[in-house]
């Protein structure tokens, strides 16, 4: 058994605590509710739930890289890890962008701007799908490092599962970016 690599520790701890600290501060300070409401007897999702089971994510993840990376050499950033990191950067970028803005661009002529149609079908899965397909497919293809349509056709089979999961059984939710335009 080899001993930690502390590049991976120091990783793995770093993104626990950032997942706690998210968790415990950002989201309490950021969110109106709980994590679960319960209004005159009817329970629904409270605005804290995401973000918190996201951050949770982020602690588990990085505790299972703190504990179980093991490896007897040392790393060392290089160039070729900062390129990494500037293109993951990049393509997260143009996919937030396309998130937020393909819809309100989509809607410019429409009557009375993209405000009011955000929470109708088809205006409220423009953003999210082009967005989030762009996201997934650019992942895939950045980790096999070639352009494929079965990337393509993955990530828009990932976009409309979360939208299903997330849009459909809940009136009240509204897909991102759609709360903030």
């Amino acid at each position: 058994m080899g001993r930690f690599n502390r590049a991976n520790l120091a990783l793995g701890l770093g993104v626990a605590i950032l997942g706690l600290m998210i968790a415990t501060i950002w989201v309490s300070m950021d969110t109106a509710s709980g994590l679960i409401e319960k209004v005159r007897r009817q329970v629904t999702i409270g605005d804290a739930l995401a973000p918190t089971a996201a951050a949770m994510f982020l602690v588990v993840g990085g505790l299972l890289v703190a504990a179980f990376d093991r490896d007897d050499t040392a790393y060392r950033v290089s160039v070729g890890n900062l390129a990494f990191v500037t293109s993951l950067l990049i393509l997260l970028f143009v996919s937030l962008a396309l998130m937020r803005w393909a819809g309100p661009l989509a809607a410019v002529f429409a009557e009375g701007g993209y405000r009011p149609l955000r929470d109708t079908a088809p205006w409220k899965y423009i953003g999210f799908s082009l967005g989030g397909t762009a996201l997934v497919a650019g992942l895939i293809c950045f980790v096999e490092r070639r352009l494929s349509w079965r990337a393509i056709w993955v990530a828009l089979v990932a976009t409309l599962a979360l939208i299903l999961v997330y849009d459909l059984p809940f009136d009240d939710l509204l897909l991102p970016p759609n709360g903030d335009v």
